[in-house]
């Protein structure tokens, strides 16, 4: 049992009733009863139709209020019209948990999104949770029961095992239910979650992850309704060790047009989901193949907590090959000590006893090799997984007995680290290896994927626990969009700091400004409605003198006057131009589904030609701004690369951290910050925002009456 009593309900009740049963198992009424049937569920099934006295040699009732019980749940495949009648029986019977395959609701438009809105304020009124509508529903294999419609059931039964699938999608959730059987993997638990008029793809990922009966969690999801329940579901996960592995549909334009034609959902940024929910522990993944690879290596419960690989071979080739993608995934390689290279090279000669270890086609001959190089691996190298490129030698009934036996007391040995062969052969053979705790994989670039995942989940569960989230406090924000000086004053107050600067109205005034902050400065004009200051040469560098800072206010204010006549000026902006390290690019926007999220990247063309930013949901402290920071594929910039000195890291650490805090408490007329650029000068020496653009939604104030 979990403290979700109603998803207790409808995965493992002790009793259902059918409404719309059917005596022809090909029909949405049939199915899930010749499924329990034929899977010998241990409950009650209590079909109800009008027009039957008796369906699949069961009785049959009229009605709901006829049913001689209450039932734990409830599978509805009646009419989209006749629902609503069925739900409010239900409730007076007292069942608290319903299954509604019926279709015709939000995905159909706004008719069917208020109909489906009036039946679940109906079920809620008798304390009933729903899933659906438009649902292929729940199996559990464990107790045969099938509240499901699904046809790959037709084809075969799931296995049972510690693997679960939470899925928006029915027909796609019985996919990976239909793979995982045909993989061999057991996969006793699938909830399809439909429409998501209720019951959301976050609840059954949080069901799964207090169960006891799953340890991997695999989801797919077309859009994210409830992001606070979806993300503390994945915190539970995390917290349980249960890898959650999630592939999310709609990153392409024509996707996401699918994706909400199909569930009546929007879908937010990609880019932004990814990097949300795995920085609350959830594996990313593109496609099913590798999804599976990953949920079967996990399915193991075997997570070292070293990220590295060892490579044995007996085909330098294949060596080579896996190495490639190690590389390009970032699993680490390390050589093996010298002192292990040598007695690798004492025992064969010929070897190459570096990382991959190539014990050669001796290792045939001599099986004591594979044991010897495997060993010498996991002992010296450390590596938290060894891969054994063995090919069809391992599928060999002849050499299975041999293998195994120069391969089990390394299994014994070494409980904590993974030993993987890449082989192929009959399952039967295979599968000697799986039994005897030994992942088997037939591909040797899926084979590293996989232990990549599964080394970098074990690493993570490692490290000490997530840091603290700072304090947030409102922050008020004037009603409308304010120009560069306002910017940065909002900002100030939060500790952003930019250079010295001053806003002024005469060209005078500006000079007294400049003089005041010494020479060079920089000049640019003031107005919100003016966000690319310098396209309309509304930006002056690099000024040395009073004539020059005449001229350039007379300049700036001309450009404003001819590029944008309409903007509204409200000065110019005098600030001292400083110099230094490296120029870098902090923002916030606010996501539809997250709300706000930081992004982080070095500044000009880095950004622009590299793609290369970090984003986390806001807030953060300075330690995990710090990390950000340094996860961007070119931090070793400002990491001092090629004798240069170090960016001060702390202070952009310090300056990212606060404005994750001042989007935050910003609430949602906050639409967007840009400071670009932000100047990180040497270690110790600071960091300075030297623009600022915020901007905000003006509707929202209107609304709110600011």
């Amino acid at each position: 049992m979990t403290a979700l009593s109603h998803i207790d309900g409808l995965v493992a009740p002790r009793s259902v009733a059918v409404i719309g049963a059917s005596d022809d198992v090909t029909r949405i009424g049939g199915r899930p009863i010749a499924a329990m049937l034929r899977a010998g569920y241990a409950g009650r099934i209590l079909p109800v139709n009008p027009k039957r006295a008796t369906v699949q040699g069961l009785t049959c009732y009229a009605s709901v209020d006829d049913l001689p019980e209450t039932p734990d749940a409830a599978l509805i495949a009646v009419p989209a019209k006749l629902v609503p009648e069925t739900i409010e029986a239900l409730g007076r019977k007292g069942c608290k948990a319903a299954t509604l395959f019926s279709a015709g609701f939000a995905e159909i438009g706004e008719e069917g999104e208020t109909a489906q809105r009036e039946l679940v304020a109906m079920a809620r009124r008798h304390g009933m949770r729903v899933l659906g509508p438009n649902t292929l529903g729940i199996y559990n294999v464990d107790i045969g029961y099938y509240g499901t419609f699904s046809s790959s059931l037709d084809t075969g039964m799931p296995l049972p095992g510690n693997i679960g699938i939470a899925s928006q999608s029915g027909a796609f959730g019985a996919h990976l239910g239909a793979l995982a059987r045909d993989k061999g993997l057991g996969c006793s638990v699938l909830i399809t979650t439909g429409n998501e008029a209720d019951i959301t793809v976050a609840e059954a990922i949080r069901w799964m992850a207090e169960s006891d009966s799953t340890d991997v969690i695999c989801t797919y999801m077309e859009a994210i309704n409830d992001a606070p329940a979806l993300l503390a579901a994945l915190d539970v996960a995390r917290a349980a060790g249960k890898p959650v592995l999630a592939l999310k549909s709609g990153r392409s334009a024509v996707g996401a047009r699918a994706a909400a034609s199909h569930t009546a959902s929007l879908t937010g940024d990609a880019v932004v989901a990814d990097a949300v929910l795995s920085d609350h522990g959830a594996i990313i993944l593109r496609d099913p193949e590798t999804m599976m690879d990953i949920a079967y290596a996990a399915s193991k419960k075997v997570f070292p907590a070293q990220h590295s690989l060892g490579i044995v071979t007996v085909s330098g080739g294949a060596g080579i090959v896996a190495s490639d993608e190690a590389e390009r995934v970032g699993l680490p390689m390390p050589a093996m000590p010298e002192a292990a290279q040598a007695a690798l090279k004492a025992a064969l000669p010929y070897a190459s006893p570096v990382n991959p270890l190539d014990c050669t086609a001796q290792a045939l001959n001599d099986p004591s090799l594979l044991e010897l190089f495997t060993r010498k691996g996991l002992e010296d190298g450390g590596y938290g997984a060894v891969l054994c490129f063995l090919t069809y030698v391992a599928g060999s009934r002849a050499m299975s007995d041999v293998i195994l036996e120069a391969m089990a007391p390394l299994r014994a040995a070494f409980p904590d680290r993974i030993i993987a062969f890449c082989a192929l052969g009959e399952r039967e053979v295979l599968q000697r290896y799986d039994d005897a705790g030994i992942l088997v994989f037939n591909d040797p670039c899926r084979a590293v994927r996989a232990l990549d995942a599964i080394l970098r989940l074990g690493a993570g569960q490692a490290q000490s626990s997530k840091a603290a989230l700072p304090d947030v406090t409102p922050v008020a924000l004037p009603e409308g969009t304010p120009d560069e000086a306002e910017a940065k004053a909002l900002l100030a107050a939060t500790g952003i700091v930019a250079a010295p600067e001053q806003a002024v109205q005469t060209a005078e005034e500006a000079v007294a400004a400049a003089e005041a902050f010494g020479y060079p400065v920089v000049m640019k004009i003031l107005s919100p409605d003016i966000l690319h200051k310098s396209d309309i040469g509304a930006v002056k560098l690099n000024i040395r003198n009073a004539d020059a800072v005449r001229t350039a206010h007379a300049d700036i204010l001309r450009a404003a006057r001819t590029h944008a006549p309409k903007a509204a000026v409200t000065g110019v902006l005098v600030a001292k131009q400083l110099s230094g390290r490296v120029e870098c690019l902090m923002g916030i926007n606010r996501d539809p589904t997250f709300g706000p999220v930081a992004v982080f990247g070095l500044g000009g063309i880095f950004v622009e030609l590299l793609n290369d930013v970090a984003l986390r949901a806001c807030p953060f402290g300075p330690e995990t701004a710090r990390e950000m920071i340094l996860s961007i594929r070119s931090a070793a910039i400002l990491q001092g690369a090629r004798g240069q000195a170090p960016a001060d890291i702390d202070a952009l650490a310090e300056m990212l951290s606060r404005l994750s805090v001042f989007a935050a408490g910003a609430g949602e007329r906050l639409v967007s910050v840009d400071l670009n650029p932000v100047l990180a000068l040497p270690e110790g020496q600071g960091a300075f925002a030297l623009d600022a653009v915020i901007e905000l939604d003006r509707q929202e104030a209107a609304v709110h009456g600011h």
